[in-house]
């Protein structure tokens, strides 16, 4: 793979994440601790970025690192959230999707 290409897709791979968590490029910019034009540079692939900012831009995610970088190992905690899920009947996990849509609702109340 050329290295502007992985470039790339890495910037878009952290637009992509910023958008599913609904930050916006400022909010993100801020738990990151860096500037919303060098979070918009980076998603633009016009500037690289430090060991130490892909750090932050992963806990501030809440990804791996080796996410971010190779779209490998999603989140931190995907398998055992999948090993959980995996021990549900079929029939059940529509109630278990409604459950943690709740708990994710109570989480996010300011």
């Amino acid at each position: 793979m050329k290295k502007g290409l992985k470039n790339k897709e890495i910037g878009f791979r952290i637009m992509q994440l910023r958008l599913d968590r609904g930050y916006s490029r400022e909010r993100l910019a801020e738990l990151a601790n860096i500037s919303s034009k060098f979070l918009f540079e980076i998603e633009r692939n016009e500037k690289g970025f430090s060991a130490n900012t892909l750090v932050n831009l992963a806990n501030a995610l809440d990804v791996s690192a080796d996410y971010i970088m190779t779209g490998r190992g999603n989140t931190k905690f995907d398998e055992g959230i999948a090993a959980t899920l995996e021990k549900f009947e079929p029939s059940v996990l529509e109630k278990v999707e409604d459950l943690l849509e709740l708990a994710y609702e109570l989480a996010h109340i300011n």
